[in-house]
């Protein structure tokens, strides 16, 4: 039986080239010479460091890369329609499909589709060609990435089929005992004959196993439209939640003369949401606190091209640091992770812009240092926002996890560039080395009310494509944003590091819902939610260290993250981790006495090792939602302490003395929960571990090897920083390393990397040949390491071939 719908991946068997080629676009243009490639691909972290490129961007290259792909199509296919769909390139992209000019999207984080059907060819080389053009480094206070570093597919349907998002489904009505799944379907008649076709929408558990259905029969027009609205009732539903994110899938048919001719399927989650200007957020009539976290989209050594399960490896850590949400910062994201928030659990913001039609200050020569540049979306924002906007929204609206659509990040940002007569002078929250002269009012800069005006536009953009969530936006200085109607054009209104404004502001507004859409990771912040009913959420910057936004040479990164470039868990993890998780646990982090004060933050207090000077006064910290704890050293009791209602952590200040430091902490029930650390002796060896130890051989699927350096005895030695090296053998490759020092200006692009703090973790992927992948690991002074991975092929029958 032949498949209704194809879609087809198209991420292998690419060509780049690095560089303008006037005739690339040209379909016989030679390329045997270019770089056989697989997507997703950027090439900015490909490439060396260098203090010319922009501190904002993570002093990585740009420029301009070709890519083109070569595919057949096979003639059973003809009279079909075609699409191609990029989920992401950046930036200023242009397509072309067998020499024809298809056309060109400037935002770098947009998906985006062409129908090819009248450029492809049957039976014969088909060739799509891509020009990428990151002409500005500059263009963003963060690292973008660079080339088509996110998925690429075909789309193959039959010229009566649903529209691309023209599957919405809503669940208006929710209870514990039963709900309404309402589905829309859009979709198109392309013939030139009316036809009677069947459109039935059928419910499947997570089992696949069905628990209701629809259908109507209708007649649909020639070259026309149809919308057709149907609803199924479902019985005591699974309600979709952080902590039971239960998915149900919604398989919609096309029928004509009893034949699928086009199906589409859906998944969805059932549940209801509403906020409360003086109670909070409910979800499914419960009362919950929004504990999230802000992301970027990069993953370091891989750049913007981040494989799913490097996703799946970070949001598992921060679902156990009792993180429940994500903000999307500050783009559309990969639908891929999107679809780990459902299925894992998270409730997510999904966020557009950072800027509007005014343009931002991009720190190329290190965070904050003047004078700054002046590129980015803002030149293409008045011709494409509807667009790009609209785009997010009908492409994101089926994803259960999401509860807010976001506008824009701290578009309010003070001079930069609105301001207001109502403010002399105006200070962000990043503005320690702005010159004065940059904090006044200035007539000659454009009005903040300007920004009511956008915003009210932007939100009905968003009410066109969904009505069921809110419209919110991240402020910077609501201070005016209050003033202006800013804040009043939304559905929820975010702060921006503003919970000092809390109080008043639920009294002056008392019709606004207001939470924390960006906040610094303190205890006192997360008091002003805990302790607060009217405040029900902070998102907290950021879950993870991100590429660019950097301080300025030598550091290319932005260290603000519970976990590090490479997805492992800082002591500000833990400490987190005490404020938020339900589950008991403990941990032990030490520092020099004489640099607590200058050393204390809220992000970092504190190093996992125990191997100081002897004699070294110290500082021991010790991270727990537990009752009480007690500390040993050397089976030594330092006495016990118990946790305070308004403490966040407990602290002793001892001389150091090696051996095993040991901390035995009891929760309400008495049990008991420990962490230590060992006096690590001098590296020795590598423990590896490898979290997907078999690999498809699809040439995509990826696994992370985490390698840790330890004593003889075992004991991870947390000052090693040894250089290891990496060789592969077999159907697969190594795409990257990364340690999360933010100061390594080693090139990504390289089999060895520098350990930091003991730790490394390796990315490779497999190929598309079945066999075993043999990697040797190799360090002076540590033991040589070899491990075998198993490659293989899945048992997939399909319908057609394409290649």
């Amino acid at each position: 039986m032949k498949e209704a719908r194809i879609v087809s991946n198209l991420n292998l068997d690419w060509k780049f080239s690095r560089g303008d080629e006037p005739k690339a676009w040209y379909k016989g243009h030679d390329d045997s010479e270019w770089r056989d490639i697989t997507l997703p691909h950027d090439w900015s972290v490909e490439e060396p460091f260098s203090k010319e490129h922009s501190s904002g961007t993570g002093y990585v290259a740009g420029g301009t890369g070709w890519y083109r792909k070569n595919f057949k199509l096979p003639s059973e296919l003809k009279g079909k329609k075609v699409y191609i769909t990029f989920e992401g390139i950046y930036n200023n992209s242009q397509v072309w499909c067998n020499s024809y000019y298809i056309g060109k999207r400037p935002f770098g984080y947009s998906t985006f589709t062409y129908d090819i059907t009248d450029f492809v060819t049957f039976e014969r080389d088909n060739v799509i060609s891509v020009k990428v053009n990151h002409k500005d480094i500059a263009d963003s206070r963060w690292f973008t990435g660079s080339g088509i570093y996110r998925d690429v597919y075909l789309t193959i349907t039959d010229p009566i089929h649903i529209d691309q998002y023209g599957v919405f489904v809503t669940t208006p009505e929710v209870s514990v005992e039963q709900a309404t799944v309402a589905v829309n379907v859009q979709l198109t008649n392309e013939t030139s004959n009316p036809e009677n076709i069947q459109i039935k929408n059928t419910l499947l558990d997570q089992n696949g196993e069905a628990v209701g259905s629809s259908s109507e029969i209708t007649n649909i027009l020639a070259e026309s439209n149809l919308h057709v609205d149907q609803s199924i009732n479902v019985k005591e539903p699974q309600l979709w939640s952080p902590e039971n994110p239960y998915l149900y899938t919604v398989k919609t048919e096309i029928i004509k003369n009893n034949q699928v001719i086009d199906n589409v399927t859906t998944v969805t989650g059932i549940r209801s949401f509403s906020f409360d200007p003086k109670k909070g957020f409910f979800l499914n009539d419960e009362n919950m606190k929004i504990k999230g976290v802000c992301v970027h989209h990069d993953a370091g050594g891989l750049g913007a091209a981040v494989p799913k399960k490097v996703w799946v490896r970070r949001l598992k850590a921060l679902k156990e640091m009792g993180c429940n949400a994500i903000r999307m910062s500050h783009n559309p994201p990969a639908s891929n992770l999107l679809d780990l928030c459902d299925s894992m659990g998270f409730l997510v913001m999904d966020e557009a812009f950072d800027e509007w039609e005014g343009v931002k200050n991009k720190w190329f020569n290190g965070h904050n240092v003047y004078p700054p540049k002046h590129y980015g979306y803002y030149e293409d924002f008045p011709q494409w926002g509807e667009t790009d906007l609209k785009e997010m929204v009908l492409r994101d609206r089926n994803h259960p996890s999401i509860i807010m659509w976001s506008i824009g990040n701290e578009i309010d940002y003070p001079n930069d560039p609105y301001c207001h007569p109502s403010f002399e002078t105006m200070t962000g929250n990043n503005d320690s080395k702005k010159p004065a002269a940059e904090r006044i009012y200035d007539p000659n800069k454009p009005n903040a009310e300007r920004l009511t005006t956008i915003a009210k536009r932007l939100v009905q953009y968003v009410k066109e494509c969904d009505t069921t969530r809110p419209v919110t936006s991240a402020l910077a200085f609501p201070e005016l944003s209050n003033l202006t109607g800013y804040a009043q054009a939304l559905d929820v209104v975010g702060y921006n590091y503003k919970e000092h404004l809390y109080e008043d502001d639920l009294e002056k507004y008392p019709d606004h819902v207001i939470y924390g859409s960006e906040n610094k990771p303190g205890y006192d912040a997360w008091l002003k939610v805990r302790d607060n009913d009217a405040i029900c959420a902070q998102f907290i910057w950021t879950g993870i260290d991100y590429l660019g936004e950097a301080k300025g040479w030598p550091v290319r990164a932005a260290p603000a993250g519970f976990l590090d470039l490479a997805g492992n868990k800082k002591s500000s993890y833990y400490y987190r981790q005490s404020f938020w998780s339900k589950e008991p646990m403990v941990y032990l982090a030490a520092m020099p006495k004489y640099a607590l004060e200058s050393e204390r933050n809220p992000r970092w207090q504190g190093d996992p090792h125990w191997n100081w000077k002897d004699g070294e006064e110290l500082a021991v910290f010790c991270y727990t939602n537990c009752q009480e704890a007690e500390l040993f050293l050397n089976d030594k009791s330092l006495g016990t302490q118990q946790m305070s209602e308004d403490g966040s952590y407990l602290s002793w200040d001892i001389a150091f003395e090696k051996g095993v430091l040991k901390v035995v902490a009891k929760d309400r029930n008495g049990n008991k929960h420990t962490h230590e650390l060992v006096t690590a002796s001098a590296p020795k060896k590598l423990d590896i571990e490898i979290d997907y130890p078999e690999l498809k051989a699809d040439g995509q699927d990826i696994t992370h090897m985490e390698m840790q350096i330890t004593d003889e005895n075992g004991n991870p030695v947390y000052l090693a920083d040894n250089r290891i090296e990496l060789s592969v053998e077999g159907p697969g490759e190594l795409i990257g390393m990364e340690s999360g020092n933010v100061k390594d200006l080693q090139t990504y692009n390289s089999n060895n990397r520098k350990a930091y703090q003991g730790k490394l973790v390796a990315f490779l992927r497999s190929k598309t040949e079945e066999g075993t992948i043999s990697v040797t690991v190799k360090s002076e002074g540590l033991e040589t390491t070899q491990l075998s991975i198993p490659v293989k092929k899945e048992e997939k029958v399909t319908a057609s071939t394409m290649h």
